[in-house]
This record gives structure tokens, C-alpha cells and sequence, in this order.
């Protein structure tokens, strides 16, 4: 097989962390995951570029509201 197999995208339980997007303060990439509310770790989900990104994250996870940014 020439190509692989798609990858999975990793469905997340809301339950387990805080929607959040981590913001490089040297570069502006910004990354959005959720914040793990027990061990305070964060898991990266995607990589933001544009609206249109936050807005499929958004999409994605039935988020509404502000996102909280961490740096």
C-alpha cells in the first residue's frame, strides 16, 4: 500500500478537561486541546491557522462560548 490509512481523529469526553488554546507568545502559533482538570496536563488536538479551524474545533467538540487562552 502506497499511502496509509487515514488517521482517526481522537474523539475527546468534554468531561475530562477544560476547552483551551495554547498561544505561543514567540511565534502566535496557537494550538487548540483541552486542559486535563485532574492532572492539569494539555492535550493537543489541532493546530489553528484560521477562523475557519477554531470554527471546525468548535464544531467538532459542541463548543459554545469563549475559549479560554493559556500561554
Amino acid at each position: 500500500m502506497l499511502f496509509g490509512k487515514k488517521k482517526q481523529v481522537p474523539v475527546h469526553d468534554r468531561k475530562d478537561g477544560t476547552p483551551v488554546i495554547r498561544c505561543s507568545i514567540c511565534t502566535g502559533e496557537q494550538v487548540a486541546g483541552f486542559l486535563r482538570d485532574d492532572t492539569g496536563t494539555f492535550e493537543e488536538i489541532m493546530l489553528i491557522r484560521s477562523e475557519s479551524d477554531l470554527q471546525s474545533f468548535r464544531e467538532r467538540y459542541g463548543i459554545t462560548g469563549e475559549i479560554k487562552k493559556i500561554y
